[in-house]
């Protein structure tokens, strides 16, 4: 290939000598054309005027043209296949970290349940998006979100998970549910972003996102929501001051996971999980606390928050027991930014009352 390009050249390229012409070319001693130190430096110097020798030409010129013919059957293996649909249901925690405060070890809390590949979000903290991308599930297929309360670390994302949906090639319907106020917060959003949407419809060619958004709002637990593979049932749960407060259970035929939100040990999430597969549960490390609150300001009052409205790495085994769950998965972890909290730390409180399996959560882990 490389020679046939090269006689192309010598036809096109005044000067290039053909392979026939290479071959009968004489030896240099025997060449009776001599060219003078004075021609040679001429030839430097119009080779320097026009920036580039004929060399450098021709070494570009091929490169740039084998790339040409290579490109296709590179790039052929190379590019990116469609995503395999997966059946059944699976687990994905996008985000393990509990509070507000941005860190360098975990994304604030977030998961998805997904169901014959439809994503089921249940909160939207802080850099949800990205990790949905992350765990390559495509936000075009955003269907539902559902917010356990609405603390900053669970909703943050909220709204801008449905606007990257949207700038990303969603056109169907979303449904989010919650407590009060998720119907406001979805108004205010849309009028928050109002400017850039509307400009983005027309220049875009968009649909207008507010009618996409279908918000359910409600104050008491039960069943929240049913379609053919899937049955979502909230419990109210203990997370002062922030009322109400839920935990989420989903029931799909081959699994049942649930997800406590934020809780202090209470009945109703006991209840709600009785008998699942998977408890996924948020969860503080109590002997950890005060150097977490040497580095943080109203440590005093803090301190009362993070104790009166959670569950320590003791008591979530407790729950768990009392529930009947097969797997425990801790998350929502405080300290969520301290290395020396190891895994074995979390993991032996739990164990002084939990039996089952238990999985310390990381961002991305699939179960």
């Amino acid at each position: 290939m490389l020679e046939d390009f090269l006689d192309l050249l010598a036809v096109s390229v005044p000067g290039f000598p053909s392979r026939k012409e290479k071959l009968e070319k004489k030896p240099l001693h025997e060449m009776k054309v001599k060219v003078s130190h004075s021609d040679w430096e001429v030839e430097k110097m119009e080779e320097k005027k026009r920036g580039v020798s004929r060399r450098q030409f021709i070494r570009g010129t091929v490169a740039v043209t084998l790339g040409g013919m290579m490109s296709k059957e590179v790039f052929a293996q190379v590019k990116e296949t469609p995503a395999i649909k997966k059946s059944g249901t699976r687990l994905i925690l996008l985000g393990t970290g509990g509070g507000p405060r941005p860190n360098k070890m975990r994304n604030q809390s977030s998961w998805v349940v997904l169901v014959n590949d439809v994503p089921y979000v249940v909160d939207c903290g802080g850099g949800v998006s990205r990790q949905m991308v992350f765990a390559n599930i495509p936000l075009g297929k955003l269907r539902y979100i559902f917010i356990t309360h609405h603390h900053s670390d669970h909703n943050l994302e909220y709204g801008t998970l449905m606007y990257n949906a949207w700038v990303s090639g969603f056109k169907g319907r979303i449904d989010t549910y919650g407590p009060p106020p998720i119907e406001k917060i979805t108004k205010l959003f849309i009028e928050t972003n109002a400017y850039d949407i509307n400009i983005r419809i027309p220049d875009e060619g968009r649909s207008p996102l507010g009618p996409m958004i279908h918000p359910h709002e409600f104050s008491k637990g039960g069943l929240v929501m049913e379609a053919e593979n899937v049955k979502v049932t909230a419990a109210l749960v203990n997370h002062p001051p922030v009322e109400p407060s839920f935990a989420y259970r989903f029931d799909t035929p081959d699994r049942s996971i649930v997800f406590s939100g934020d809780t202090t040990p209470c009945e109703g999430l006991i209840k709600l999980a009785h008998g699942a597969d998977i408890l996924v549960h948020e969860v503080i490390h109590k002997p950890s606390l005060a150097k977490l609150l040497a580095r943080v300001p109203n440590a005093d009052k803090l301190l009362e928050h993070i104790v009166g409205s959670h569950t320590t790495h003791i008591d979530v085994g407790k729950v768990a027991k009392e529930a009947g769950v097969k797997t425990l998965v801790l998350t929502h972890l405080v300290p969520v930014d301290d290395p020396s909290v190891t895994d074995e730390m979390w993991v032996e409180g739990a164990r002084m009352n939990f039996d089952g399996k238990i999985v310390v959560g990381r961002d991305l882990m699939e179960i």
